[in-house]
């Protein structure tokens, strides 16, 4: 497993990195409900006359000298969007791991996941959340598309708040035709407009799909005692304290994740100090594991 330290190392941009992470990822990926020639692999089976050329596994057939081509469960008319919460709070850095923040880890699970519907001939779009507006790449196919998409996840920085309801709702227009929606965020503001945005696109029957992010310092509650923050609510200046921390979080993403369940959205968590493969395999096989 390449760990997020290698993956920090290089400096060619998004277009290395994904190929590191996917080529550890392997095959077997599956969380579909349609048989087609969706974003998600789900397994072989021999070639059949009519079957589509792209499809066939060219290692393959030098391993096993026959064709066989790649089954997913997806219709290949469903859109994948990919939406990135870029608010302020996405630059919180790991403590543990330098050069890596919640932003970083986010912009590379989605490049990879635009990654895989480019390579199984998907349509695919960007919604990039960051300082009150949207930043939207409509969906399409191929590979300028996924430059395109590249490099508005590289020049996107951490800033701000996220959009209004009403301007999500206007951005979001993708909501008129089936989509696949894989959408990042901390989810530290909840309840959001990004919440009610995707809980409306499930309700609308789209596959939603989320991930939270978080430092494994937030979630081990390991910040400095010797800290003093701002409480909003003193308006003054208090002393860190673990135990009120860690009561307060676990009550705030217990409330998260009972809502996500109830929306019957696939939520996962994960810290952005785990390999990136790791948490990837996990968000794509979400869908299975929620049915």
């Amino acid at each position: 497993m390449i760990s997020n330290a290698t993956l920090t190392g290089h400096t060619a941009g998004l277009d290395l990195v994904i190929r590191h992470v996917l080529a550890g990822l392997g095959h077997g990926i599956h969380a579909g409900r349609e048989r087609g020639a969706g974003v998600e692999f789900s397994e072989y089976r021999a070639y059949a006359p009519g079957d589509e050329w792209r499809r066939v596994d060219w290692k393959l057939l030098a391993r096993a000298d026959r064709y066989y081509v790649r089954e997913a469960e997806r219709d290949s008319h469903v859109a994948v969007w990919l939406v990135l919460d870029a608010t302020a709070s996405m630059a919180e850095p790991s403590r543990s791991m330098a050069g890596v923040d919640k932003l970083w880890f986010a912009r590379i699970m989605l490049a990879c996941v635009a990654a895989v519907a480019q390579r199984q001939g998907d349509a695919f779009g960007l919604a990039v959340l960051s300082g009150g507006k949207v930043t939207l790449i409509p969906a399409a196919r191929g590979p300028r598309q996924l430059q395109r998409v590249l490099a508005q996840l590289t020049r996107c920085e951490a800033s701000g708040d996220l959009p209004s309801a009403e301007a999500l709702r206007k951005a979001l227009r993708f909501a008129a035709s089936p989509s696949l929606v894989f959408a990042v965020s901390d989810f530290l503001d909840w309840p959001s407009p990004l919440a009610e945005a995707l809980t409306r696109l499930r309700a609308m029957r789209h596959d939603v799909r989320v991930l939270a992010l978080q430092t494994r310092a937030e979630a081990d509650a390991s910040f400095d005692p010797r800290e003093s923050y701002v409480d909003p609510e003193a308006a003054r200046m208090v002393r860190f304290d673990s135990a009120e921390y860690a009561q307060r979080r676990s009550s705030h993403f217990d409330g998260v994740a009972a809502a996500w369940k109830k929306a019957d959205v696939p939520y996962l968590m994960g810290t952005i100090e785990e390999p990136v493969g790791q948490v990837l395999r996990a968000w794509l096989r979400l869908a299975e594991r929620h049915r």
